[in-house]
């Protein structure tokens, strides 16, 4: 009898938390050192509260400043195994996407303890707060953090709701040149503030694309993830007169940790994104 009743107690002490993946992560008590295998999870972790629980991270893991100090354990796309079970974690968060599944899966074959996440939509950085903040035991400082992202979404949604379109190509990369299709978080960003991607609806999620069908797209601004390294980028567009974005000098950077991130961060760099969209339509309504 006291065996059952221990059992029964143990049992609803347990967390179970389900991952965007549908899988059930069980933990007897919150995790005390967790690994995050991506740079927006080491940003979820901190937004729950539990940086204090981070044991290590991969490179570019460098949002908020503590995250810096972080030993790194490899890239998001290749980690160091011995060193990872030499941390001894009881828990590591991974990024479904951008994590090699090899690597992943052998994490889970061990019989570690593997959140993953996979977000796509703006929702999905709430859950994953929430989540996190269940898993460390930061709930309340987690649900906080997930409360004033989501209402500050909905502000974001509510000011720019019913705006004039302006038809947008965003820049990933220079050379080849690449962008995104509406599946993709950056895209989001685009409609939230009123915008419609000229490849949107291209199947690929990042595809590559040639200044020719941008030439055609005749878009009305342009953007490019800026990064201290992509300032550049800017200079080879100048050339393009016939683009209507170029004519009327709509090309505008965005600090790309910003906008590909799924973290809280986004909203930055959608405040910013929605801000510039506005000047391209009250520079319209003047050439009228």
């Amino acid at each position: 009898m006291l065996s059952t009743f221990l059992w029964s107690i143990s049992a609803v002490a347990d967390i179970k938390v389900v991952d965007d993946l549908g899988r059930t992560i069980t933990l007897t008590q919150p995790a005390t050192r967790v690994i995050s295998l991506s740079p927006h999870v080491t940003e979820l972790l901190y937004a729950a509260g539990a940086g204090n629980q981070v044991v290590a991270g991969v490179s570019f893991s460098d949002y908020p400043s503590q995250a810096k100090k972080l030993p790194l354990i490899g890239s998001y796309d290749k980690f160091d195994m011995e060193t990872i079970l030499s941390l001894k974690p009881d828990l590591l968060i991974a990024w479904h996407s951008g994590n090699p599944k090899p690597q992943l899966n052998e994490l889970m074959r061990l019989g570690l303890n593997v959140y993953v996440t996979e977000p796509r939509e703006f929702e999905d950085v709430a859950r994953d707060i929430r989540q996190i903040g269940k898993m460390l035991g930061t709930q309340k400082t987690a649900d906080q953090a997930a409360n004033n992202y989501m209402h500050e979404l909905q502000a974001i949604r509510q000011q720019y709701a019913g705006r004039r379109p302006v038809r947008v190509f965003y820049q990933v990369w220079n050379n080849p040149l690449f962008t995104v299709n509406d599946q993709h978080l950056i895209s989001k960003v685009i409609h939230l503030c009123g915008g419609v991607n000229v490849f949107g609806d291209i199947k690929t999620l990042s595809p590559q694309v040639s200044i020719e069908s941008v030439i055609a797209q005749n878009p009305d601004v342009i953007f490019y993830g800026s990064h201290e390294t992509r300032d550049d980028w800017s200079v080879g567009w100048r050339k393009w007169k016939n683009i209507k974005a170029i004519a009327n000098n709509h090309l505008f950077g965005i600090h790309a940790d910003l906008i590909v991130r799924h973290t809280p961060r986004v909203l930055q760099g959608a405040k910013q994104m929605c801000e510039y969209l506005d000047a391209v339509r009250a520079d319209s309504l003047n050439d009228n």
